[in-house]
């Protein structure tokens, strides 16, 4: 037996509490800007995050609200999206906090940072990668702004890196679940795709 559940009957804060409980486990942005006029650097975790296109490299994550990540993006046209590791989970829950606009994370929360080769805002030091993104457009869904960025440049830390690529080991990413849950990286399995000439149908 099944429970249904709809969106036009239930409250949006019920509904989203249910779409990320399933949409399950969900790359972590941990996405710097900084203001305008330069004087504040921002960081903050967002959850809904993927790939948008290969060519060019595109990047996407999405502000629920209007949130310092989306403003300085939109004003500036730059940001940078940090891997969320494991050993800084604490560091990136902390970067969740509702900090008024003008007290940047990196400065509260105690996070050391470095400069960004190709844009303004800076990376965060010890994540070992980050993307160097400008900012290609914004789409306004409902409560919503999904913002795309053109990768200009990625800083990949040597020490995650086997044969020249980075390893899901050594990275070890944080997930978003439902709730206030976390993951990271558990068992792996490897599973190559099947060309059609070779398939073989039983």
């Amino acid at each position: 037996m099944r429970v249904d559940h709809s969106p036009e009957v239930m409250d949006p804060g019920s509904f989203y509490r249910l779409l990320t409980a399933v949409v399950v486990p969900r790359p972590i942005a941990w996405v710097s800007t900084v203001t305008a006029d330069g004087a504040t650097a921002n960081l903050a975790p967002h959850s809904f995050f993927t790939v948008a296109c290969t060519d060019p490299p595109i990047v996407q994550f999405t502000s629920v609200g209007r949130k310092d990540s989306l403003r300085n993006a939109e004003e500036t046209g730059e940001f940078v999206v940090n891997l969320a590791p494991e050993q800084l989970m604490a560091e990136i829950n902390a970067t969740a906090t509702d900090f008024p606009r003008h007290e940047g994370e990196f400065d509260a929360v105690g996070i050391a940072r470095e400069p960004s080769l190709r844009v303004r805002p800076p990376r965060v030091a010890a994540s070992p990668v980050a993307l160097e993104c400008v900012l290609h457009s914004t789409l306004r869904l409902g409560d919503s702004t999904v913002v795309f960025g053109r990768v200009v440049h990625v800083a990949v830390d040597e020490g995650v890196l086997v044969d020249g690529a980075p390893d899901i080991r050594r990275l070890r990413p944080l997930a978003r679940l439902g709730g206030n849950q976390w993951s990271t990286v558990g068992e792996l399995s490897e599973l190559a795709r099947v060309p059609y000439g070779e398939w073989r149908s039983e």
